[in-house]
């Protein structure tokens, strides 16, 4: 049976957008004909989780329910260099646990993270949604694989704006940033454009 994941923020014990977390739990056992869900606050509270600190709350859990959980340690990554890696069937709709295909991309680029192109279109790194800085204004891609809580968030708060971005415009945009529950948005933690060593124009993409 496949099982699924949520990685949910914990700081100083507090946890973070948990009704973003929740709905996404309830809507893949729904397209799944599945009735019911399963209570991530009551999952949460059952821990009684004392420690302060940053932490990922990481839960897999299957369509019978059965839940496996962990809290882990957390410090948002430094990425050195980032490749544009051309992958039109990937599909990422659920937030499955097996990862097997993002690692096996990863493996065959040549920097340490990837960008995943489809149909020509941005869409995510294998482990969060992205956002573009034009001028003042930061945008995220409408071709996203998995709509991430954090970049939900932050389009209900008019933070960022949704727009078409794709190999053609890329280079519109001057610097980038990774969102996901863990990851804020966060202007102090941002990449130049020219992180992505195969920006186009400078070199072929890698066609996975």
């Amino acid at each position: 049976m496949s099982q699924f994941i949520e990685s949910i923020k914990v700081e100083d014990q507090e946890i973070y957008l948990l009704e973003y977390h929740q709905k996404r739990v309830n809507q893949t056992f729904a397209h799944f004909g599945k009735e019911g869900s399963i209570d991530l606050k009551k999952i949460f509270e059952h821990l009684e989780h004392d420690e302060d600190g940053l932490f990922k709350f990481r839960i897999v859990y299957d369509l019978d329910k059965k839940v496996r959980t962990q809290m882990i340690p957390y410090a948002i990554p430094e990425i050195e260099d980032f490749q544009l890696v051309e992958n039109n069937s990937f599909d990422y709709s659920f937030k499955f646990e097996d990862r097997k295909e993002l690692e096996r991309m990863k493996m065959k680029s040549k920097a340490e993270e990837i960008i995943i192109v489809k149909n020509n279109h941005i869409t995510d790194t294998s482990f969060s949604n992205l956002l573009f800085l034009k001028g003042k204004e930061w945008f995220t891609p409408n071709t996203y694989l998995l709509n991430g809580v954090q970049r939900q968030d932050l389009l209900k708060s008019k933070e960022i704006k949704e727009t078409e971005i794709t190999l053609q415009n890329l280079k519109q945009f001057s610097h980038f940033q990774l969102i996901n529950s863990l990851n804020d948005f966060d202007e102090n933690f941002i990449y130049p454009i020219a992180r992505i060593i195969n920006l186009p124009g400078n070199e072929e993409y890698l066609d996975l």
